[in-house]
């Protein structure tokens, strides 16, 4: 029992992100405080001490519900044990595969670090793009989108085998192109914060466009969008931070504040079930591609985007975002 006590308290530890911060301060050496690594150590438990203050908050207000962290807790706590050391291992994988075929090797200043963000972002986006349009990559993606409200905690919503499918990509782009591992950590580092951060709800900060920034990077405003299954939101803002891909390929969205947002995916689900969450996609797929007339169909079912059917009754993402376009447009004209 006392083991398991243990266990829990150093998870918790853990979670709140104060091991390098308890570690810097039984040193008694205040100065490390100034370096990268007292900066970073003060930095992780932002996060999860915004998530306890967003929580104290709603329920300061009588707008708490266990079942809106539900999808979230329980991916956490595989992801916890699971996911996070297959990512880990795909990173190193990729830096040592990779490495000798950069094209140059970059260094950690400022000017490498604004080219480096740029490269990630690329790789952000390549496995962002493709977790939305490609049926089978969407199973691992659609947990992260599955709950029905915006707060911290979402952030925590991924299927185990997400992030290794992610790194894979963004790592193996960066390397690449010139990102140094050491430069490459520190970009993963602030992105990390930001991604956790662009998850703020309504209760942290209402409007979440943050003035003038709101035109220069991706705001929670932005995410909030991306996270929408309203017809117009529909796969748009893939970038974490610079919004400059989203720019090139034309998936930049901004909030339309008259248009409420409608969180979650857009077939039908078992209310806040962790189990359809987190296989629902994969079960549906599974059923798909076995009722599929053909071999060709039962590939097609696989990597074609979600919404796709062999009877060429469509309902992709872009056909319905489309639609409501032109619709928008008649309307506009008309009136």
């Amino acid at each position: 029992m006392i083991d398991f006590l243990e266990g829990v308290k150093e998870w918790l530890v853990g979670f709140l992100g104060l091991p390098a911060l308890l570690k810097l301060l039984q040193t008694n050496d205040y100065s490390q405080f100034m370096s990268w690594n007292g900066i970073s150590a003060l930095m992780g438990p932002l996060i999860p001490f915004l998530l306890v203050f967003e929580i104290i908050r709603m329920a300061f207000y009588r707008r708490f519900k266990v079942v809106d962290y539900r999808i979230s807790f329980f991916s956490l706590v595989i992801n916890s044990f699971i996911g996070r050391i297959i990512s880990i291992g795909m990173v190193s994988i990729c830096i040592g595969l990779f490495g000798k075929y950069a094209i140059f090797k970059t260094e950690i200043t400022w000017y490498w670090l604004i080219y480096g963000y740029v490269i990630w972002e690329l790789g952000h986006f390549i496995y962002h793009f493709l977790a939305h349009k490609v049926r089978l990559f969407w199973c691992l993606h659609s947990t992260h989108h599955a709950p029905e409200t915006m707060n911290l905690s979402v952030n925590f919503a991924h299927f185990f085998l997400e992030a290794p499918y992610a790194d894979l990509i963004r790592t193996t782009t960066c390397i690449l192109l010139g990102v140094s591992p050491a430069l490459l950590f520190l970009i993963m580092f602030i992105d990390g914060f930001w991604g956790s951060f662009i998850h703020i709800g309504e209760n942290i900060s209402k409007d979440g466009r943050f003035g003038f920034l709101n035109k220069i990077i991706l705001t929670p405003s932005h995410h909030r969008v991306h996270h929408a299954k309203n017809a117009l939101y529909m796969d748009t803002n893939f970038c974490n931070l610079l919004p400059i891909w989203d720019h090139v390929f034309k998936t930049y969205q901004e909030e339309d504040k008259t248009i409420k947002i409608e969180y979650g995916i857009t077939r039908e689900m078992k209310k806040n079930s962790f189990l359809d969450a987190y296989f629902g996609e994969i079960v549906l797929l599974a059923k798909d591609v076995w009722r599929a007339p053909g071999i060709k169909n039962k590939f097609l079912y696989i990597f074609m985007p979600p919404g796709w059917s062999h009877t060429k009754d469509h309902k992709t993402a872009k056909i319905v975002r489309s639609e409501y376009l032109k619709n928008y447009k008649t309307e506009m004209a008309n009136s």
